[in-house]
């Protein structure tokens, strides 16, 4: 089970990014769509377990930013905090490319809008939950329609393509081939191939220094950039622990 602090920081900020039809929270609890199934955080399946990220990897991060000047008092304050994952890095990948330049609201809405658009229904509703995640292929025939600047539907339409034709974006894999595989992709820069790699792929030293709301969190905490040097090979618990400082 997840500590109390652990477990309210994880729904919230699954919660924060549920997509509309495919993920809710309700009485406290996160539900999703997948696979043709209804899986919860508090489950005791892989989906699950993916989500609420490792615990044994926030504790060896804890202990490694335990002296931290900066990160020191965060982990005291709130000790084991994990690092989100996500059931599908192919799912991830695609929203957040839906992400980029948007705030996690607008994120929300696009993703929904292609989830109504091509994704698959369930046979009935359960609770706000109406749809699976959409296939590859239907995200890319969907893309057009998205009413995404052209760009962005460019990017998702090529991203999609590549995961139909086989792009794995699963935890175990070559990080580093992954990574590269996603920068070839036209309108897929360093925060989403980092963002990706940190949430899907299970990189836990990756590490996105553009992310406005790291940098947002280093300027108030006084560090500058650098800092994150001292918190390889955690930084993707870093990343996690600025953005909970907010």
């Amino acid at each position: 089970m997840l500590g109390i602090g652990v477990g309210d920081h994880t729904l919230a900020f699954l919660s924060a990014r549920a997509v509309p039809g495919v993920e809710e929270t309700r009485a406290g609890a996160y539900r999703r769509t997948h696979r043709g199934a209804v899986v919860s955080l508090d489950g005791s399946g892989e989906a699950a377990q993916r989500l609420r990220g490792s615990a044994s990897a926030a504790a060896a991060a804890d202990a490694h930013f335990a002296r931290d000047p900066v990160l020191g008092p965060l982990v005291a304050a709130r000790p084991g905090l994990r690092v989100p994952g996500a059931v599908d890095g192919g799912e991830l990948a695609i929203r957040a490319v839906l992400g980029q330049q948007v705030s996690v609201a607008a994120a929300r809405t696009h993703a929904g809008r292609l989830v109504a658009a091509a994704g698959e229904p369930l046979p009935a509703p359960d609770g706000a939950l109406t749809h699976f995640w959409p296939a590859p292929a239907a995200v890319a025939e969907a893309a057009p329609a998205l009413g995404l600047p052209r760009a962005r539907r460019i990017a998702v339409a090529a991203l999609a393509e590549a995961l139909a034709d086989g792009l794995v974006l699963e935890p175990g894999g070559d990080l580093a081939a992954a990574r590269s595989a996603l920068l070839e992709l036209p309108g897929i820069g360093p925060w989403t191939a980092d963002y990706v790699a940190l949430r899907a792929l299970g990189d836990p030293d990756a590490w996105l220094p553009g992310d406005l709301g790291v940098r947002h969190a280093l300027a108030r905490l006084g560090a500058g950039p650098e800092a994150a040097e001292a918190w390889r090979p955690h930084r993707a618990h870093a990343v996690i622990r600025l953005w909970a400082s907010l």
